[in-house]
């Protein structure tokens, strides 16, 4: 009989070690089930929630093994943005409407802290009305609204109405509200549009505010995100982003627009900052 050879014995070797693999995977995984089983497996679900869990989790893990790496990767990371949509409309329905993150998060005081008591506010890009109403409340402000959306700007009116603020429906790219206004508010708006510096500029040069207070997601949040890039996969927040900053292509896009940050926070893997002109 010819004796095997060298190549033969570690492509031997391998499958040997790849089926130990599996069957130490394959045990483990029966293990955790029989262990959630005894001590009642997601104590903070009802058992009918658990087991929903459970199935979708055993789908998911059966689908991707064996697998390579990366094509497990852009499957779990796909489900994961399916997954993050629902969270939202979910989060929304949870707060009334309202996305929790208003909350959780805290930014409108970021804002709301900034305002002196009956200045002239323009929030471009209000959405549903709530930061608008914060900073008309809480900081005395008189605060004119925009947003493109016509449902965004009925439930603002609806919901968010105020004495000091008022609601516009238009598009701020094409047709900016008339007005005095000493502070711009930009709250999780700017990377959704295109030639942002220029954005900026012509907003400076209508208004000649004396600040820009802005709030912008940062690319370098999670380290997913430049994993996401790098497996060909939309690694945004939101597909309608133009952008998503690091904090260097942020400083160099305002100062492109005629601004210098005079104060800067990064938190919830955000930028939240104030701005003035530089001239």
């Amino acid at each position: 009989m010819a004796r095997p050879t060298a190549s033969a014995i570690v492509d031997t070797s391998k499958a040997i070690c790849i089926n130990l693999a599996k069957g130490v995977l394959s045990r483990a995984k029966r293990l955790r089930r029989a262990i959630r089983r005894i001590v009642g497996g997601h104590p903070q679900l009802p058992k009918e929630h658990a087991a929903i869990v459970d199935s979708v989790a055993e789908q998911v893990e059966s689908a991707i093994e064996g697998l390579p790496p990366a094509d497990a990767l852009r499957i779990l990371f796909t489900l994961d943005d399916r997954l993050y949509l629902l969270h939202g409309r979910q989060a929304v329905a949870y707060g009334g409407g309202v996305h929790t993150k208003h909350r959780h998060m805290n930014f409108h005081a970021f804002f709301t802290s900034r305002l002196a008591y009956g200045e002239c506010v323009l929030d471009i890009g209000c959405g549903n009305g709530a930061l608008t109403w914060d900073m008309a409340e809480k900081a005395g402000a008189h605060v004119t609204g925009i947003d493109l959306s016509p449902s965004n700007i009925a439930m603002a009116r609806k919901r968010f109405a105020h004495d000091n603020a008022q609601y516009v429906c238009g598009d701020a790219l094409t047709a900016l509200p008339s007005g005095n206004y000493t502070t711009i508010v930009m709250s999780n708006v700017l990377e959704h549009l295109q030639e942002r510096a220029l954005f900026l500029k012509r907003v400076q040069a209508t208004f000649l505010p004396r600040r820009f207070l802005i709030r912008v997601p940062l690319f370098e949040r999670d380290w997913r995100v430049p994993l996401k890039k790098e497996l060909g996969l939309d690694w945004r927040l939101d597909d309608t982003h133009e952008i998503e900053y690091t904090q260097e292509s942020f400083t160099a896009e305002v100062a492109e627009a005629g601004l210098v940050i005079t104060h800067q926070e990064v938190r919830w893997g955000e930028i939240w900052c104030e701005l003035v002109p530089t001239h």
